[in-house]
């Protein structure tokens, strides 16, 4: 887990210049680099990666004393908290469990922002924030079989990548999943505001869809390039938003959200294994790209954001029908979040509740 904390004010809201430096300094006494998956960071800290130099606790916590003491009005704003729910495939299992732990947590998203499986889990999260949902959610993971979303055809294997046609697969089985888990038919009836990303063929830009038919969005935002046909909305043609962005914190950032919990379905960093053929080189390529564009986005966060990161364990599995792991994916998820939680249960860094000191 990294948990990129800052409790910093704005620099346009600090004061002068020392203060706008102390607001990007800000954070955790365990100070470390991001790189290190198990330890803390914040914004400051993210800032060091040039080579700065760390502060000592105590010069952390004054920092953090007149970021919040030279407001204008004394006050700081309420937190806005987001989930961001990134793209990883049949280990998006893992966020299940996540969101069953923060659930039993009172940890609830204000924003929901989804990319590829993460749109997935995260329409029907926002659809009904509730335990129950939740356990309903894990329900339906755990009867997905490879076959349901992937069927396998005449042409298997290598040969169905040759095929002349749009995709591998038919997304019905795809959309018999969405379809169970969500509820409401536009995503602005959801509970909790969302939104999900997808790939536009049209010009290659990220395109964000916050409202219109669900099922059609997330089919869109999880329309896996070869694998599944692109969807048409509105008269583009989209595919899985984690080509451009598969960890979305960018855009909860630019809604507004200063706690960003993110939940991904493998590890901060991606260790591949060496490729022995041309596809897995361009699977790997492929994933090292989009883990990329998340890594830089994380050690650029503007002051007063806080993110925590929970890592999702394993490595993608080279088999994409493989949902074996799904049970222990659940139980995996839920058990890095109760363990993150209770780490910083009690401390100046609590998860659950952002106590703020009175002005």
């Amino acid at each position: 887990m990294s948990n990129a904390l800052d409790d910093a004010d704005d620099a346009d809201d600090a004061g002068d210049a020392d203060d706008a430096g102390d607001a990007n300094d800000v954070g955790d006494a365990n100070a470390v680099d991001a790189i290190d998956a198990n330890n803390v960071v914040d914004a400051g800290d993210a800032n060091r990666f040039a080579g700065g130099r760390a502060r000592s606790f105590g010069e952390r916590l004054r920092a953090r004393w007149a970021g919040i003491g030279h407001r204008s009005n004394g006050h700081r704003p309420p937190e806005r908290t987001a989930f961001v729910l990134g793209g990883g495939g049949s280990r998006g299992a893992v966020q299940v469990g996540m969101l069953q732990e923060l659930i039993r947590r009172d940890i609830r998203a204000d924003r929901v922002f989804g990319a590829s499986v993460g749109a997935i889990n995260g329409a029907s999260y926002a659809g009904r924030p509730n335990l129950e949902n939740a356990e309903r959610m894990a329900d339906i993971w755990r009867a997905i079989k490879g076959t349901d979303i992937f069927p396998r055809g005449a042409l298997d294997g290598p040969w169905a990548f040759l095929q002349k046609r749009p995709s591998v697969h038919a997304n019905t089985g795809l959309r018999a999943i969405i379809e169970a888990g969500i509820d409401y038919e536009n995503l602005e009836d959801a509970i909790i505001p969302i939104e999900v990303v997808t790939t536009s063929l049209t010009d290659g830009r990220e395109r964000w869809i916050g409202h219109g038919p669900a099922v059609e969005a997330v089919l869109a935002s999880s329309a896996i390039p070869s694998i599944f046909p692109p969807v048409i909305i509105d008269g583009d043609m989209l595919v899985d938003g984690g080509v451009v962005n598969n960890v979305p914190i960018s855009q909860a950032i630019a809604a507004g959200c200063d706690r960003i919990y993110v939940l991904l379905c493998g590890p901060l960093h991606y260790h591949p294994p060496a490729p022995r053929r041309p596809l897995e080189a361009q699977l790997t390529a492929f994933f090292v790209a989009i883990h990329a564009r998340f890594i830089r986005e994380l050690a650029s966060l503007p002051p007063g954001v806080e993110v925590v990161v929970f890592s999702g364990g394993g490595e993608p599995s080279g088999e994409y029908r493989d949902f074996s792991a799904t049970a222990t994916l659940i139980e995996e998820g839920r058990a890095e979040v109760a363990d993150v939680l209770d780490r910083y249960a009690g401390t100046s860094q609590s998860l659950t509740h952002a106590t703020r000191p009175a002005p």
